[in-house]
């Protein structure tokens, strides 16, 4: 099943903000009941930046003393995951 949809539907959806990519990985398992494996994951999250479907998920906020992962959509990432939705 391509990762793609089920990330963007899940950013759609939840506020998806962890200390690391792993934590955003466990988080995502959660909201999609484990449909996906962290190879796909990643290929998806690739793809969605690379599409500009998401925008940078590395972050590090100001004042901040480490990065963190956010999983954000950018406006044509909202319009995709409508249409998903439908």
């Amino acid at each position: 099943m391509d990762a793609v949809p089920q990330i963007l539907v899940a950013a759609f959806r939840n506020s998806i903000d962890e200390p690391n990519i792993e934590s955003g990985f466990e988080c995502l398992q959660k909201i999609t009941g484990n449909m996906l494996d962290f190879a796909s994951f990643h290929d998806a999250v690739a793809t969605c930046l690379r599409d500009g479907l998401i925008r940078e998920p590395v972050r590090l906020p100001e004042g901040a003393l480490q990065c963190h992962w956010r999983l954000e959509l950018t406006p044509k990432g909202v319009a995709a995951a409508r249409a998903l939705i439908g």
